[in-house]
């Protein structure tokens, strides 16, 4: 069972629907119920036999087994910090990408633990943390009748949650996850994300990364 925290934003709505359509269980958490189920309906209108409900944030990690955070980074400590008896043990998976922007130009906020996934795991000792989904379209994970032709960077420091998160990725149509090693190296996976927010921008796209030669 799959537990997002910050479910009613466009990353966590994709996911979501994303998941549903691959068989997972799905619990979509919000701090507004109201907001959640809300979520769940525009879900449900796209995937109708899914198994998607809505609850707070609090019982979606709770009941989640791998728990997905997509909150802005401005929020993610204190909501972590509140969430974290309900992680303890389990796998968390972050997509937060630290980014301001200005005049429309995205760049990458300095983070005192070298990044959000780092600082995630501090806050989450008792917690396996990994850093996952940065480079991938909201808009692209929404659009459930095209499949999503990226690769999805997996960082963690765990090889159990990495393979657990690596099945996940590759339950989506079109995803590969790439093993991008230990937790430290999500820097620059978040870094990349506000640089390829940029050029999508500039080209009006929904970009997204392929490594080759792998």
């Amino acid at each position: 069972m799959i537990g997002i925290i910050g479910g009613t934003g466009p990353e966590g709505r994709g996911l979501a629907l994303r998941f549903a359509l691959a068989g997972q269980q799905v619990i979509l958490g919000s701090r507004s119920k109201t907001c959640a189920d809300e979520a769940v309906s525009k879900i449900l209108s796209k995937a109708p036999s899914s198994a998607v409900t809505a609850a707070l944030n609090a019982d979606a990690a709770q009941m989640g087994e791998v728990v997905f955070i997509v909150v802005p980074y401005t929020a993610q400590r204190s909501i972590l910090e509140s969430l974290a008896s309900h992680l303890q043990g389990k796998i968390v998976v972050t997509a937060v990408v630290p980014v301001i922007v200005t005049g429309g130009v995205a760049s990458s906020v300095e983070i005192p633990d070298g990044s959000a996934a780092l600082e995630a795991q501090a806050t989450l000792p008792l917690s396996e943390v990994v850093a996952a989904f940065h480079t991938v379209s909201a808009t692209d994970l929404w659009r459930s009748e095209d499949p999503i032709e990226s690769d999805v960077v997996v960082c963690a420091n765990d090889r159990d949650a990495s393979d657990t998160i690596f099945g996940l990725v590759e339950s989506i149509p079109g995803l590969r996850a790439i093993d991008g090693g230990g937790l430290e190296n999500a820097t620059y996976v978040e870094r990349f994300t506000a640089f390829l927010l940029n050029i999508n921008r500039r080209y009006k796209a929904h970009s997204a990364i392929k490594i080759v030669g792998i």
